[in-house]
């Protein structure tokens, strides 16, 4: 008989290794090659993240010292991921998971590459950078859906929790010593030296593709049943009270967290604590190692029950770390503030995407993850207004009043939203066919 598709176990995972997983512990996944290549290639994947991050914002800083033109160039890639992502989604239902992520990063590698030339013949222009922004949004808008449904695909269901914040906490790391290579990257060969290398790090990452094994094209066809489209994605998320609500909870991070963490930090560091790219660097890995901290806390929480309380408790604290750093004298200070603030943030981020992953069907994932990777195209509306804010009242201020607001939509959840308050992971795994047990 054939099982229902949130009730089998992964098509691409034997049954040895999800017992093995299952009986020694979450951290045992890293004994599933499968999920081990998967890790290691979206850990390198967010390396180049942060070498671009902190090449393109420190250079488009220290070229026009606006913060306008930070949050804008920032802006630039959420055009294409808000405009592609939905459609993305259809994209990831229909193909091969393996033959699409290729060329995703096939495509990240070439425009990386490209940009490096370019920055190597005319350092000061501006406007590639805006153009490089909007070409990596392309990719971002099916790199992001990819490996959130690939995730699900190669992890055992009752695994996901753990198994997302062993990603994460592999982001973290990256956060953590990216921004600081980076930073030394610029100081010794310029910004074009970080897009050379950010190039390469996405050629091993299409290496670790062909090792994970991923579901067949039979499979996939079972799992998917029909054709669909963007309107099945949409009618779900607006018809699932869970979805809907883990989903809106999730636009806190890019719109008022974020920003903090990727457009704010230049400024700081050049204007409040009177530094260069090494002050920055600082920032950053800061942010970084409290984030790696969260993420084997977040792991070590695999079964914990309380979700929804845990996740509005760690978003209340972020907005309090938030709000200190807005008051610190001190790098050192500020560097403590933003590990707190870190930390936090990976508690809330695996939480809440633990909470969305179980939530969805097989069938719909990567509609719904599509749907979901809009936040990705968000991140740039937060910094652009994190940037124009900082111009008109300061950057100390605008940190201020966005620590306030996540501070206050935590409380203000907790207190009206019964989805998030009662949330239990026994009932989510229950639902979604795995038992917390198994």
């Amino acid at each position: 008989m054939t099982e229902k598709p949130n009730q089998e176990t992964p098509p691409t995972q034997t049954k040895e290794f999800s017992d093995l997983a299952a009986q020694n512990g979450a951290l045992n996944l890293l004994r599933i090659p499968g999920f081990s290549w998967y890790l290691t290639g979206a850990t390198v994947a967010s390396a180049a993240h942060w070498l671009q991050q902190v090449s393109i914002n420190w250079l488009v800083y220290d070229l026009t010292a606006s913060g306008a033109l930070l949050g804008s160039v920032n802006l630039a890639r959420s055009l294409a991921t808000i405009g592609l992502a939905p459609i993305a989604g259809v994209i990831i239902d229909r193909l091969s998971q393996r033959k699409l992520l290729n060329l995703t990063y096939l495509w990240l590698l070439l425009i990386s590459f490209i940009f490096g030339m370019a920055l190597m013949n005319k350092p000061g222009l501006l406007w590639p950078l805006f153009l490089f922004s909007f070409l990596s949004g392309i990719g971002q808008a099916f790199s992001e859906p990819q490996r959130q449904t690939v995730l699900l695909s190669i992890t055992p269901r009752h695994l996901v929790a753990s198994a997302i914040a062993l990603v994460q906490t592999g982001w973290a790391l990256m956060r953590s010593i990216g921004p600081a290579i980076g930073g030394f990257l610029l100081l010794w060969f310029g910004p074009a030296g970080n897009f050379f290398v950010q190039a390469g790090t996405y050629a091993f990452v299409m290496l670790t593709i062909l090792k994970f094994p991923l579901p067949s094209a039979g499979q996939r066809s079972e799992l998917t049943q029909s054709r669909g489209n963007i309107r099945d994605g949409l009618n779900f998320v607006v018809s699932h009270p869970a979805t809907r609500t883990f989903l809106l909870m999730s636009w806190v991070l890019p719109l008022f967290i974020i920003p903090n963490f990727n457009t704010l930090p230049p400024i700081y560091a050049s204007e409040i604590f009177a530094g260069g790219p090494d002050t920055l660097g600082l920032l950053l890995s800061a942010i970084g190692v409290g984030g790696i901290a969260g993420g084997f806390v977040a792991a070590a929480l695999g079964h914990f029950e309380r979700r929804g309380v845990l996740q509005l408790g760690a978003l209340l604290l972020l907005g309090f770390s938030l709000v200190a750093f807005a008051f610190s004298a001190k790098l050192w200070i500020g560097s403590v503030c933003l590990a707190l603030a870190g930390f936090f943030e990976m508690i809330y981020l695996t939480t809440n995407m633990t909470s969305l992953q179980l939530s969805i069907p097989s069938e719909l994932r990567g509609r719904v993850m599509g749907i979901v990777s809009l936040n990705a195209g968000l991140t740039p509306v937060g910094a652009f207004l994190a940037g124009v804010g900082a111009d008109l009242v300061g950057p100390r201020m605008m940190t201020l009043i966005l620590g306030g607001i996540v501070a206050t939509i935590a409380i203000a959840v907790f207190l009206t939203s019964t989805t998030i308050r009662e949330y239990q992971l026994s009932r989510a795994l229950a639902e979604s066919g795995a038992s917390p047990d198994r």
